[in-house]
């Protein structure tokens, strides 16, 4: 009977030792994580009946406190992205607007299609353009050399107030109106080489430099006091033309006067100097070229005495 008892009570025990919940401690591999789950300030909760679409979990409540602190100080936020710089043109208009690639050119197409525009500059070059198309109104620096535009007419540059700079080398032209470079207000430098030039129009005060080599110029081809008013001017490059003399007044600004391989037969002797006062000097003026003219510069002595350096050219 006492048997059966022990039995009994054996059988008992053993099953309520194993109907009892395991409580040992959950140790984890990382050192943060030496204390139980139970025992985070923020355990994770899980809520069965919400939906998973509307499940809002916050990474950081999983983490020890040491590690979530470290992390809130700092806080996460994201950076907008870096909105791509829409490209400014020639005339300061943005891609999405009108008039993006510049006015349009009698063929239809805009002119900095055509063309290419970077900046305030215009690049026509070699392009096979017969006419200067239309530029955008900001222009200051304008080329189009290679081509085969033949006229310069009243308008080409018109309301162009801040152009500085063209640029018309190798072209075919012959005629330009006289009024063509009279209304720009900014105009510095003016390369017209290598064309079929005969008469040169009226020019803006405002030049500084001055390139008309290569044309057709001959003893009519430059008004009388052409340059007289041009008080900014400083390099006048006038090779390779058919001049009989030496276009005067000269402006007191001008620095470097080329004329070789023209049809120069003499000068005066107040050409540079002033005869009647012995006493001027004109130090800017430091490079003439005369060289390549039926011209003997030793016959007029007294025409280089106010100059800081003799010309070049035929002394004999």
């Amino acid at each position: 009977m006492q048997t059966l008892v022990n039995i009994f009570l054996g059988f008992f025990i053993f099953e309520s030792i194993g109907a009892a919940p395991i409580t040992d401690t959950i140790i984890y591999d990382s050192e943060f994580y030496d204390m139980p789950l139970g025992e985070l300030p923020h355990p994770f909760v899980y809520d069965e009946n919400e939906q998973s679409d509307q499940l809002e979990t916050e990474i950081g409540t999983a983490l020890p406190s040491i590690i979530q602190e470290s992390y809130s100080s700092a806080p996460l936020t994201e950076e907008p992205e870096e909105e791509a710089s829409t490209p400014k043109l020639i005339d300061g208009s943005s891609a999405q607007g009108s008039g993006v690639l510049g006015p349009q050119t009698q063929d239809g197409l805009p002119t900095c299609l055509l063309c290419t525009c970077l900046g305030t500059t215009v690049y026509c070059d070699d392009h096979e353009l017969d006419a200067v198309p239309p530029l955008p109104k900001n222009t200051m620096y304008f080329y189009s050399r290679y081509n085969r535009i033949r006229k310069i007419n009243r308008n080409d540059f018109a309301n162009l107030n801040n152009l500085k700079r063209i640029d018309l080398t190798a072209n075919f032209i012959s005629e330009i109106h006289e009024d063509a470079f009279q209304r720009l207000p900014q105009l510095q430098e003016l390369v017209l080489r290598d064309n079929r030039i005969r008469q040169l129009p009226a020019l803006p005060s405002t030049l500084t430099f001055i390139d008309v080599s290569k044309n057709r110029l001959g003893r009519k081809g430059i008004r009388n006091e052409a340059f007289k008013d041009l008080h900014e001017l400083q390099h006048l490059y006038i090779t390779d033309n058919n001049l009989d003399h030496i276009p005067l007044p000269l402006p007191e600004s001008l620095q470097a006067l080329h004329l070789q391989n023209n049809n120069i037969q003499e000068m005066h002797e107040d050409t540079f100097c002033k005869m009647k006062d012995f006493t001027y000097v004109r130090r800017a003026l430091e490079d003439i070229r005369l060289d390549g003219n039926p011209i003997n510069l030793s016959k007029t002595p007294y025409a280089y005495m106010c100059l800081p350096r003799l010309p070049v050219g035929n002394l004999i």
